[in-house]
């Protein structure tokens, strides 16, 4: 534990101005970052006694080693620098507000040539309009349904549509009237795009202008004794109503308005949002988040906003956004917003009327939210703490493991050898810390020396990483400003909060679109401290210059997560004896003994443990055992994916592939013009040359490659013993 005057910068050395700040550890990790108005006041008060500190702030200031800060020239600089560092660094002690769950949202492509309407998850692509996000799936699937008759967009996926387009037949869709069947050209496509717009107008709100002309075409139709087709439009009419009536009317006057609550307690936050669009609720979300700083109400307010707006702009952006409390610079993060949506943005908390009373409303969503996950959560924690003392207890390890690291290998026949790490933290999987190798001591099938090698290279790298951050050393670390990033990177985050004092409360969210990174100048007189790569003090951005990005040399040690810093307190391998006997072994030859190992045989799920002739052996109904079998079929799972990815790109080879200067785009061309790699092989170079844009040298080494290569045996349908033929670059259909 630190001692934070160890690290305090002198008297002076912190200026008055607006700014953003980061605690590093022992080991130069960026462990938090924050914002101030005033930098000198903001750091003054983590600087005081420690009793008078928030137990929080307490543990991140005595974790922390070095405190360093970089000038700006306004609060809304700093609001995106902070965005930047957080999504860089992943400081621990910010806040990070996590999905509950990974929401759907009805997605029309417009960015393709035939639009598609269809459910989409995880990070938004450009030129996809998005709806949503809905609370399940099976939601965006009746509305789509309904609307399909009225708006007959495609919703069949790529294949389907080529294969579509070559046999000149459409899908049942297109019989029976919910797609316009653009793939056989019954439109074109300047009118399926049309009606893409038309349906992306009906989400959006603009219902009324829909329903009227079907009504009005639906009497035109009546009166010319069209009664076939004046039903139909009835029908339509009426679907149009059920999807509209999925979403009910909350707000008369036609508000486009995101609210947001907030339930929390001294241990965790929960955060709802409404997404209201023409009046109605077109969306719903959650996220909950465990309190790691003292952050009140308006701070847990700020978070959210950064994680919902951080990577958004346009429209996706509201016009207003209600709010239960309103953070502690709300001029600031309305300009940010504003900027994100192009004009200007309400960010108030309602008084009155019917917001008010949906407010209450999603007060209400937030306030179950947060009991269900702790009731949840409550139950989970009880488990995994059980599991990890068991293992202990089984191993005989002094305290749980609370980092678990679990190591298999996979292969095809000896062909394609790889492996896979994968990492537990407190009994759950840390996939950002996941890796995967490629066996290159030796070729065949050994998964003895196949393990041996690979538990060798983690941990050599382990130890590289030790001694390059000087955790073998007694140095201090610096202390000083240092300059922004050239670009930010958005990021959900948050901060820990000034000590006493009114200061600035930080952010947390996702920063990203198109907003700009605070531009930081270099004043003249700015030294790099000696050893370290680091500027020394005088970092700025004056308002009262043109501001100069400054662009960082890539460092060794810029505070982010490094891939094999972190020593964990178990490794489990997949496999028996012979398995551990090579794990430990490696541990062994590169002086490492404080780290234990043990296998989990798959055939009776046995634990071995090294130097020990009998197994560990686990009752079935043991959490500990559930635990291990969890974690090593997750390696097993990582493992056998890559090596399966890396057989498939292996087969789909051809010795178009190692000609010099061919991309991909030329190596298409000539599958499209000899129309199979088997014709290309026999063509002249002559012929190749007729091929626009391959030269004759070229074509000279399209010719030879495939001289020195040799054929491939053919492929065989094993169903039907027919011979498969190649037909594009090498791959066998």
């Amino acid at each position: 534990m630190a001692d934070p005057s160890s690290y305090r910068p002198k008297p002076g050395q912190i200026p008055d101005s607006p700014g953003v700040y980061k605690f590093r550890d022992e080991h130069r990790r960026v462990i938090y970052v924050g914002k101030a108005k005033n930098l000198r006041q903001r750091l003054a008060n983590y600087f005081q006694d420690l009793a008078g500190l928030h137990p929080r702030t307490r543990t991140m200031v005595t974790t922390a080693a070095s405190v360093e800060w970089t000038v700006v020239s306004t609060e809304v600089e700093a609001l995106q620098l902070e965005y930047s560092w957080i999504k860089e660094f992943d400081p621990r002690f910010n806040v990070k507000y996590r999905d509950d769950k990974s929401y759907p949202y009805l997605a029309v492509t417009l960015n393709e040539e035939f639009p598609r309407v269809q459910v989409m998850r995880g990070a938004k692509k450009k030129g996809v309009r998005y709806f949503g996000p809905y609370g399940h799936a099976w939601a965006i699937r009746e509305t789509v349904d309904l609307m399909l008759r009225v708006f007959p967009v495609r919703t069949c996926s790529a294949g389907v549509f080529k294969n579509a387009e070559r046999t000149g037949r459409p899908c049942l869709l297109g019989y029976i009237g919910k797609c316009s069947a653009p793939c056989v050209g019954r439109v074109t496509p300047e009118e399926h795009r049309d009606l893409a717009e038309d349906f992306c107008d009906f989400m959006a709100g603009r219902t009324g202008t829909y329903i009227r002309r079907l009504e009005k075409d639906m009497m035109q139709a009546a009166e010319e004794m069209e009664y076939e087709r004046a039903a139909r439009l009835r029908d339509d009419a009426e679907a149009l109503k059920r999807a509209m009536e999925k979403s009910a009317v909350v707000l008369a006057d036609a508000t486009d308005a995101d609210l947001i609550a907030v339930a929390e307690d001294e241990l965790e936050a929960a955060v709802q949002i409404f997404h209201v669009r023409g009046g109605r609720v077109r969306g719903q979300r959650g996220w909950v988040t465990d309190k790691v700083e003292a952050v009140d109400t308006a701070g847990l307010v700020e978070h959210a906003l950064q994680q919902l707006y951080g990577e958004e702009t346009g429209d996706s952006v509201p016009k207003e956004v209600l709010v239960p409390a309103l953070p502690e610079d709300p001029d600031a993060v309305s300009q940010w917003l504003a900027d994100r949506r192009g004009s200007q943005v309400s960010l108030r908390i309602p008084q009155r009327g019917d917001k008010k009373d949906l407010m209450g409303t999603v007060q209400r969503n937030a306030q179950q939210a947060l009991g269900l996950h702790k009731t949840k959560r409550a139950s989970d924690l009880t488990t995994r703490s059980r599991a990890l003392e068991e293992i202990a207890e089984a191993l005989g390890l002094d305290t749980a493991p609370l980092r678990v690291e679990c190591f298999d290998i996979s292969h095809l026949q000896g062909d394609d050898v790889v492996a896979s790490m994968v990492v537990f933290e407190d009994g759950l999987a840390r996939k950002s810390e996941y890796r995967r190798f490629q066996i290159k001591g030796f070729e065949g099938q050994d998964d003895v020396r196949s393990m041996h090698e690979v538990i060798g290279r983690r941990f050599k790298r382990y130890l590289q990483e030790k001694e390059r951050t000087g955790e073998w050393e007694d140095t201090p670390a610096p202390t000083g400003p240092v300059p922004a990033p050239g670009a930010p990177v958005p990021a959900p985050g948050g901060p820990v909060p000034a000590p006493g004092g009114t200061g600035e409360t930080d952010g947390a969210g996702e920063a990203g679109g198109t907003a700009e990174a605070p531009r930081i100048a270099e004043t003249p007189g700015t030294a790099e401290t000696p050893g370290t790569g680091e500027p020394g003090p005088g970092t700025v951005a004056p308002a009262a210059q043109d501001p100069v990005t400054v662009r960082e040399e890539p460092r060794e040690d810029d505070g982010r997560p490094k891939r094999f810093a972190y020593p964990p307190q178990l490794v489990v391998v997949d496999g028996g004896q012979p398995q551990v006997a090579a794990a430990k072994r490696a541990l062994d030859e590169l002086g490492i003994d404080d780290i234990a190992v043990c296998g989990l045989a798959k055939r009776l799920e046995e634990v071995w443990v090294p130097d020990d002739d009998d197994p560990v052996v686990l009752p079935r109904s043991s959490e500990g055992l559930y635990l291990l079998q969890r974690i090593r079929d997750e390696a097993h799972r990582f493992a056998i994916t890559y090596q399966r990815a890396k057989r498939a790109k292996r087969i789909r080879s051809s010795p178009l592939d190692d000609v010099p200067g061919l991309g991909e785009t030329r190596k298409q061309a000539l599958i499209k013009h000899f129309g199979s790699v088997k014709k290309l092989r026999q063509a002249t170079i002559d012929e190749i040359c007729e091929v626009p844009g391959i030269g004759r040298r070229t074509a000279e080494s399209v010719a030879a490659a495939f001289a020195t290569a040799a054929p491939a045996a053919p492929a065989v349908n094993t169903a039907t013993g027919e011979i498969i033929e190649e037909d594009d670059g090498g791959s066998r259909t």
